[in-house]
């Protein structure tokens, strides 16, 4: 079996154990994982390998420049990270590495999250950070998906099935809703 790189569709890669995560999920603390686990259960449902470490861009700077400016060589094609506050993790991430970064902002006590929000979009030309809404990693985790389906017909075609289930959702609420039409 070839090693896996970016041009390894997962198929292939499935056929043998362990899978080698596809996906790295960091975030500034382990209080931003109950947000942060959404993406995780996102990639599940998709059968994509992923990772999760805190790697704090203030309080160990040397380790997230160590993981950003690894994560391609080791076999990771996105990045999703999220942080609280000023949130400077998913900016430093992008860039540290040629990977797409997908920045969470983390909401917290003070602000709910617009103070992360602003400091994860507003990012310099040139290094481009995709950003969810607030506390919404699953989305992030979808958004993962959809970039790595890129390169592999059966995800793409795992992806089509659950946009058409969303599809089919939205049409069953929308008949439920018509029920009180007069």
């Amino acid at each position: 079996m070839p090693d896996p790189d970016l041009t390894t569709p997962l198929s292939v890669l499935a056929q043998s154990e362990p899978i080698a995560p596809l996906v790295g999920i960091v975030m500034g603390s382990d209080s931003d994982w109950p947000t942060m686990e959404a993406a995780t259960v996102a990639l599940d449902e998709f059968g994509i390998a992923w990772e999760a470490d805190v790697v704090s861009a203030h309080r160990m700077p040397e380790d997230m420049v160590t993981y950003g400016r690894q994560a391609h060589a080791r076999g990771l094609r996105c990045i999703i990270a999220g942080a609280g506050g000023a949130a400077h993790l998913p900016g430093m991430l992008a860039a540290l590495t040629p990977l797409p970064v997908i920045g969470v902002p983390v909401p917290l006590k003070y602000l709910d999250g617009m103070d992360s929000l602003l400091s994860i979009v507003q990012m310099p030309a040139g290094v481009p950070v995709a950003t969810v809404s607030i506390g919404n990693a699953r989305n992030a985790g979808l958004l993962a998906a959809r970039m790595i389906a890129a390169g592999d017909a059966g995800l793409t075609q795992k992806m089509l099935d659950f946009q058409a289930s969303l599809r089919d959702l939205a049409m069953a609420k929308g008949e439920k809703v018509r029920l009180h039409n007069h």
